[in-house]
């Protein structure tokens, strides 16, 4: 592996992992904190509605990494392709990271701000429920690519 290559590896294998954490950590703390606000305020200063305007707000800001992770995937994985390295497993996580990704960032967010500046009611509806649970499932399916993709490279830059 050449020197230059080994550290955009490392870069890459970081960039993963960070993005990887920040994603479990959105889901797995900071969403349970904000949806349980009472909890942690001893008083209900916030409704389910504002609670979820403020978690759109982390979600928002968690995007950007989305995309330069996407960006990151299609440019690393794509030389990787074009000098030969092909693997059917990485090439399905590849795909999956950047349809997912692309999915969260441009099609569910979106969707899901538009909603609820439509009104509280509108978070209310079985179209928002319906878009919000595809979201999760998304992002978890994004999760997991980036699992796979970390769990490969790492796998093939430890040889």
């Amino acid at each position: 592996m050449k020197p230059y290559f080994r550290v955009a590896t490392m870069a890459y294998l970081i960039l993963l992992g960070a993005t990887f954490g920040a994603v479990v950590f959105a889901g797995a703390v900071v969403a349970p904190v904000i949806f349980n606000s009472k909890e942690y305020l001893f008083s209900s200063i916030l409704n389910h509605y504002q609670e979820g305007l403020l978690m759109t707000q982390n979600f928002i800001r968690l995007s950007y990494l989305v995309n330069l992770t996407m960006i990151s995937i299609f440019l690393y994985e794509g030389y990787k392709y074009k000098m030969g390295e092909r693997d059917k497993f990485t090439s399905s996580a590849t795909l999956l990271a950047i349809m997912s990704g692309a999915l969260f960032s441009f099609y569910y967010l979106p969707d899901i701000i538009n909603m609820q500046l439509a009104g509280e009611a509108m978070t209310k509806t079985k179209e928002f429920i319906n878009t919000h649970k595809g979201s999760e499932i998304d992002f978890k399916i994004f999760a997991f690519s980036l699992l796979a993709l970390m769990i490969l490279n790492m796998k093939k830059a430890c040889k």
